[in-house]
């Protein structure tokens, strides 16, 4: 037995998608079109779907982007706003996309998971050699660096409050836990608020009780965990590469859960072969609304990096 298998057991998701994705990821719920928004990154692609009452997603949409998509946040006015390879992009509501500048100077690093802040400007980490970056892009397109020695930047969630932001490095298995100003973006001294003993710790979100969901990478499993670091319930999903969790629906009430099928060998196919699937469960919790983009156009500034 595994160290969360005896943390109690929140249902059992049921498959919620036919297509099969290499690294989706990033599930947020578009409270403009009521839709279920998602990536696979490598592919550079955003699916759009429908959350039906049999909780299934119906895809209506998918919209390729030039190179990578870490990541989808919406704006008030509906627009989308994509974590590409090194830049931003911004997708209009008449399906127009345009490119910010390049906002990172490594080849080999590229920007991964992010969301909007309570204030509305785009907080996103990046994936490559080491040093990783969590950046926040400001209201005016400059960007202000919250970490700079990240060994895989993932997951972020902010309390309801917007007072509290945590936030994954998976290589170091730790969550960590800061407070912020949810007006200025001020942020507190980082701490430790856990370290994940089984997989490792990729996307999260966070419910009305103000406890996080993270997806494990290598488990199979979303855990919830407390304010005080305890694992006090899991999710089991038939699918070891799960990667990413968020509440979705009018209600807030379905948890989504993203996976892949990257690092998995024909063995490991055979064995998990719904790898790769989203699924959907009702867990008996309710998530909070996600922030939404201020809607600034792509920025156009760069910031200095680590090397």
């Amino acid at each position: 037995m595994t160290a969360y298998e005896t943390a109690p057991e929140l249902g059992s998701p049921r498959v919620a998608t036919e297509v099969s994705h290499f690294l989706a990821e990033g599930p947020t719920w578009d409270p403009i079109s009521e839709r279920v928004l998602w990536v696979d990154i490598l592919a550079g692609s955003v699916y759009a779907g429908r959350l039906t009452s049999e909780r299934a997603i119906e895809i209506e949409e998918r919209v390729d982007f030039p190179d990578t998509a870490g990541a989808v946040a919406v704006s008030a006015a509906g627009e989308w706003l994509v974590a590409g390879t090194h830049r931003l992009y911004v997708r209009r509501g008449d399906g127009q996309i345009s490119a910010g500048n390049d906002l990172l100077t490594l080849p080999e690093r590229r920007f991964n998971d992010g969301k909007p802040d309570p204030a509305g400007r785009f907080v996103v980490g990046t994936k490559g050699p080491g040093g990783e970056l969590l950046l926040r892009v400001e209201a005016d397109g400059t960007t202000t660096t919250l970490d700079d020695d990240l060994r895989l930047s993932n997951g972020l969630a902010w309390t309801a409050d917007g007072r509290t932001l945590y936030s994954v490095d998976t290589f170091r298995r730790l969550i960590y836990v800061r407070d912020y100003d949810p007006v200025t973006g001020a942020i507190g001294e980082r701490r430790v608020l856990l370290e994940i003993s089984e997989g490792y710790p990729d996307g999260m979100t966070i419910d009305s009780e103000d406890h996080l969901w993270v997806a494990l990478w290598g488990e199979g499993r979303v855990v919830r965990v407390a304010p005080t670091g305890d694992v006090v319930g899991r999710v089991d999903v038939p699918a070891p590469h799960s990667s990413c969790p968020a509440f979705v629906g009018p209600d807030l009430d379905t948890l989504v859960i993203t996976t892949a099928t990257e690092g998995l060998s024909p063995a490991d196919l055979a064995a998990s072969p719904l790898s790769g699937r989203l699924f959907a469960v009702r867990t008996g919790h309710r998530g909070i609304a996600p922030h939404l983009w201020a809607g600034t156009p792509a920025p156009t500034a760069t910031p200095k990096e680590n090397a």
